[in-house]
C-alpha cells in the first residue's frame, strides 16, 4: 500500500483521471480522501480556466475577417485616480496562445499574477505598445477624450497594423474596423492582455512617483482618492502629477 505522501506526489503529476485513481476512492484513510478531493477541486478549477480561455479566444476569432487576420485589443488603466497619467496599451496575440490560460481582467488578478502575465504577454505577443497620457493632457482634454486619444496612440504605435480593433468600452478615431466592447477585458483575450500591460505599467510608474514625492502613498494606492491620499494632500499640498481639474484638488487650488 502506498503512503499518503507518495499518493499526493502521484496526484500532483496528473491532470486527467487515471484508472488507478478509482482505487483511491475506496481507500479509507482520511489523508487519501482529502488528497483526492483536493485534486478534483484543482481539476475543476483548471477546466473552468480552460473553458474561459477558449471562450475569450472564440470571441476574438469572431472578428477575424480572414485566416491570419490580426486582432488588436486595447484597454486603459487610471481613469479614476487623482494623480498620475492614464495609461493605455494595445496588444496583438497569436491566434492560439495557451500560455495565457487564466488571463483575466487585471482587477481580478493579484499583483503577483499580473506581473507573471505581463512577462508572458511580452514574451508571446506578436506586437504590443504602451502609451502614457500626461496629467496636463487629462486636464486640457478631459479624462474621457484623453483616454480615447491615448488608445488611438497605442494602436498606431503597434509594429503590426491590425485588421480589426477591439476597444474596451470606447470608440476610436481610427480608419481600422473596430468594435467597442463593454467589459471587454472579461470577454476578449486581446483586451485582457492590454489591460494587464496598462495596469502593470502604470503601477510601476506610480511606484517611481512614490519615491519622487514621498508621503502621499502613491505606491500603495496608485493615485486613487483614498483617505490616506486625501489627508496627505491636505498636509503636503498638491504635486505636479496631481490632476488639477479633479475634485477635491480643483477646489483646493481655487481657494489659494
Amino acid at each position: 500500500m502506498k503512503t499518503i505522501k507518495a499518493i499526493k506526489e502521484a496526484l500532483a503529476q496528473e491532470h486527467t483521471w487515471q484508472e488507478w485513481m478509482t482505487e483511491l476512492e475506496q481507500d479509507e484513510r482520511e489523508g487519501v480522501k482529502k488528497a483526492l478531493q483536493s485534486w478534483k477541486r484543482q481539476q475543476e478549477k483548471r477546466e473552468k480556466l480552460q473553458q474561459e480561455h477558449e471562450a475569450k479566444i472564440q470571441f476574438d476569432d469572431a472578428y477575424r475577417t480572414h485566416e491570419g487576420a490580426y486582432i488588436a485589443g486595447t484597454d486603459e488603466a487610471g481613469r479614476g485616480p487623482l494623480a498620475g497619467p492614464v495609461v493605455t496599451a494595445a496588444v496583438i496575440l497569436p491566434a492560439k496562445c495557451d500560455a495565457l490560460i487564466g488571463l483575466n481582467d487585471s482587477k481580478q488578478l493579484s499583483l503577483e499574477k499580473r506581473e507573471q502575465f505581463m512577462r508572458l504577454i511580452e514574451e508571446h505577443a506578436l506586437a504590443s505598445y504602451i502609451h502614457f497620457q500626461s496629467e496636463e493632457a487629462i486636464d486640457t482634454l478631459n479624462i474621457y477624450e484623453a483616454t480615447r486619444q491615448s488608445m488611438k496612440a497605442s494602436i498606431e504605435g503597434l509594429s503590426i497594423q491590425p485588421d480589426f480593433v477591439l476597444a474596451d468600452a470606447m470608440t476610436l478615431d481610427i480608419t481600422i474596423p473596430q468594435e467597442s466592447v463593454i467589459k471587454g477585458d472579461a470577454k476578449s483575450l486581446a483586451i485582457a492582455a492590454a489591460s494587464i500591460l496598462a495596469k502593470t505599467a502604470r503601477d510601476h510608474y506610480m511606484e517611481q512617483m512614490d519615491e519622487k514625492y514621498p508621503g502621499y502613498g502613491f505606491a500603495k494606492h496608485a493615485g486613487y482618492g483614498t483617505k490616506q491620499h486625501l489627508e496627505a494632500i491636505q498636509h503636503l499640498g498638491v504635486t505636479p502629477i496631481h490632476r488639477k481639474t479633479f475634485e477635491p484638488i480643483k477646489s483646493m487650488l481655487q481657494k489659494e
